[in-house]
């Protein structure tokens, strides 16, 4: 059974299940609403946290400057609410990067890292300077921005061609997203650090997954993320692109269970 909770920290979260607390951080710039299949799914796993992300969803934005360490710490502060010392914190996209910072912030409250369609590399140059144009166009036009640039990038071409109702979903949330969250993430993005310290200090499991039509975080990515860790584990999920949770939740739950269950002792 779902419940929805709200806290002071101003993260609205949906939780369902039992067991070893995992936390999945939604992509930009969708919601918590992004993991559905994983609530239901994993439940018979573990206790799937999903919080929207500052600004997102049920979550208000607050007054702090750009910054993927207010996100991580505000994940630190969910799980003070909630009563959890430690969790597996894992994110998708953006989710990721956020997960990285927690690391970064909060390596003793880390059981393992689930990185889903993300990058531990800063963006270059132009990457940063093209955030902030799609920031300012957010702001003054609305969503037509994302729906034109940022949409199509997000599903991969077997989705596109094979699962009109996954697309239309995936739309309608990128077309919620409310402009002052959408630039402020771009902004707290583009100020990103390296993390590929990160993952080389992680004493803990790491899980990277990668849709194989995936060409914002393509599986290159993936394998360099992987191989940053002793023992760091790949999975590649076929026919997806890069919101691989939302295009093949089977196959990425899946991957999730037998992670948590091999590496963290997860229930069978």
């Amino acid at each position: 059974m779902n419940r929805v909770t709200v806290w002071t920290v101003q993260l609205y979260t949906r939780s369902a299940g039992t067991g070893i607390p995992v936390v999945l951080l939604h992509a930009f710039p969708l919601s918590s609403a992004m993991w559905l299949a994983q609530r239901e799914g994993l439940a018979n796993v573990c206790r799937v946290i999903t919080p929207d992300l500052r600004g997102f969803g049920g979550s208000r934005l607050g007054d702090d400057e750009p910054s993927i360490e207010s996100m991580a710490d505000d994940v630190a502060e969910l799980l003070d609410a909630e009563g959890i010392d430690k969790a597996v914190v894992g994110g998708l996209s953006m989710g990721g990067y956020v997960a990285m910072a927690f690391c970064r912030r909060h390596p003793d409250r880390v059981l393992g890292v689930i990185l889903a369609d993300t990058k531990a590399a800063p963006d270059p140059s132009p990457a940063k300077a093209n955030r902030e144009r799609i920031a300012q166009a957010v702001l003054s036009d609305g969503s037509d921005v994302l729906v034109e640039e940022v949409l199509p990038a997000l599903i991969g071409p077997t989705t596109k061609e094979r699962r009109a109702m996954v697309f239309g979903r995936v739309k309608g949330l990128v077309q919620s997203a409310p402009p002052g969250a959408v630039a402020w993430a771009q902004r707290a993005m583009a100020a990103r650090p390296d993390s590929f310290e990160t993952l080389g200090a992680l004493k803990v499991p790491l899980l990277v997954v990668v849709g194989e039509e995936d060409e914002l975080s393509p599986v290159s990515d993936a394998e360099a993320m992987a191989r940053a860790v002793p023992d760091g584990k790949l999975e590649i999920i076929p026919k997806a692109g890069h919101l691989s949770a939302v295009e093949q939740p089977e196959a990425f739950n899946a991957a999730v269970a037998d992670f948590l269950r091999t590496e963290l002792g997860a229930a069978r």
